[in-house]
């Protein structure tokens, strides 16, 4: 399996090209919708994250599993794999068994998820508009193509991983980017002709079916056509039995994670202003963003890291993650400067109806931002070892978040402030105890962090 610069390269440009999409509309989004449709807009991607949950982790589960049949596992485990049987030879048998496992496993979630969108999304909804001033049959209709597209979305995401457990991240990236381009084109199009939320939500739908359709066409090659034809698939119950255990912690972890990151604009948005969740909404959006360039160079090495678990070759993962470190930390102090000092200003600028949060809640969300990928790039590569050790605490911190949410929403009355610290707060044991759990597994010193800090140095000058 070949990752190289090239890779990050392509990551890169999917990303930039994903926020250059954004940046690119939020003019139009925030010069052309009302400050309560921004919010509404707001709710609708934190329900859009809730989707991703009906995965239940079964997704880098799935993943990391291919990888392991890719780097010539020949059979699956609940906890660790075996390396000892590992060769470079592909068992399709297992392959076509965990994409029959696949199959069966999201058409069932797909069904729960629209069931579940169609009803008690629908009445969340209908909540939240109760005091909203302008039409709602916009809105209605919007909702109605985002169900089926999110539906759609989790049907279909057993392609995803199959690419990148293949490990190929160059051509997974290049789809996105050919899939952003149209969202772009095609949502730019229809928000001047003032379809607003119905223009966002229907040019994601095109976007997601064309990335789909590509997808596919790249991973079922010809000869893996015919490799998957000639044999026998593993019985569909074995290869579930081995990967459901960690997958479930993984969902759970995730559960874990969207309340904490999530449950603020939600719980928020049915006791605070629209005005003032479309200010957290857009500073939030803004910070992901950071978020998501932090941790490229990471992410796009982790099928590598999964081959490099098998091979067990510490070293190299080591080198791997602490590269990843200089570029996390550099990305959120020139990021999270620009948004400080330019951010009020660029919104100005555009003559946005929608503001920032204050100067101080936008430092304090970066800081929480930074700790929470930081830890969350330790958590992904512990979990390339087969093995879930933080499922527990962030369940654990998803109930300390939406008690203090409580606390700090409905009986101090601490409005944006609670919605910001309250994740903060809950997150402080993960933060430190999953890097520290990296760093004496891979056995990383200052003195292994200060020889790549003068190797990167050599290299730019």
């Amino acid at each position: 399996m070949k990752i190289n610069k090239a890779d990050v390269i392509w990551n890169y440009a999917a990303t930039i090209l994903r926020v250059a999409s954004y940046a690119l509309l939020l003019p139009f989004i925030l010069r052309t919708m009302p400050a309560e449709m921004v919010g509404v807009w707001s709710v609708f991607m934190a329900i859009n994250s809730f989707a991703a949950l009906l995965d239940l982790g079964f997704s880098p589960s799935f993943t990391r599993n291919i990888t392991y049949i890719f780097s010539g596992v020949k059979a699956l485990k609940v906890t660790g794999f075996h390396a000892e049987d590992a060769d470079k030879s592909v068992d399709y048998g297992l392959l076509k068994g965990i994409i029959a496992a696949m199959k069966w496993f999201y058409l069932r979630m797909s069904l729960i998820l629209f069931f579940l969108l169609a009803t008690l999304g629908t009445f969340y909804l209908w909540t939240v508009l109760k005091n909203y001033k302008g039409p709602q049959t916009e809105i209605y209709a919007a909702w109605a193509v985002l169900c089926v597209i999110c539906t759609y979305t989790i049907y279909t995401q057993y392609l995803d991983c199959l690419l990148q457990g293949k490990g190929m991240v160059k051509r997974s990236k290049q789809i996105v980017i050919a899939g952003q381009s149209v969202y772009l084109l095609i949502a730019a199009v229809f928000i001047m002709s003032d379809f607003g939320l119905l223009a966002i939500v229907s040019a994601q739908a095109i976007s997601v079916i064309i990335i789909r359709v590509l997808v596919s066409k790249s991973f079922f090659t010809d000869e893996i056509r015919s490799a998957l034809k000639a044999v026998v698939p593993r019985p569909r119950k074995e290869v579930l039995q081995a990967i459901y255990p960690n997958a479930i912690k993984i969902g759970l972890t995730w559960i874990g994670a969207f309340v904490i990151q999530k449950s603020s604009i939600l719980a928020g948005s049915l006791y605070l202003p629209l005005e003032d969740i479309a200010s957290y909404g857009i500073t939030i959006q803004l910070i992901s963003m950071i978020a998501n360039f932090s941790t490229i160079y990471t992410s796009t090495y982790t099928p590598k890291i999964v081959q490099l678990r098998v091979a067990k070759d510490d070293a190299a993962i080591k080198e791997v993650y602490l590269k990843g470190q200089l570029v996390l930390l550099f990305t959120y102090i020139a990021g999270g400067a620009a948004i400080l000092f330019l951010g009020k200003w660029g919104l100005q600028l555009i003559g946005s109806k929608t503001e920032l949060m204050e100067f101080a809640l936008i430092a304090l969300t970066l800081i929480i931002a930074f700790l929470e990928s930081n830890h969350g790039v330790a958590a992904g590569i512990l979990l390339t070892n087969n093995e879930v050790p933080f499922f527990k605490a962030s369940l654990a911190a998803a109930a300390v978040t939406i008690t203090l949410l409580y606390a700090m929403l409905y009986i101090f009355n601490m409005g944006l402030w609670a919605m910001v610290l309250a994740p903060g707060i809950a997150q402080l044991y993960n933060n430190w105890r999953w890097p520290y759990e990296l760093y004496r597994q891979l056995n990383i010193s200052r003195r292994d962090m200060g020889k790549v800090v003068k190797h990167r140095i050599k290299a730019i000058r």
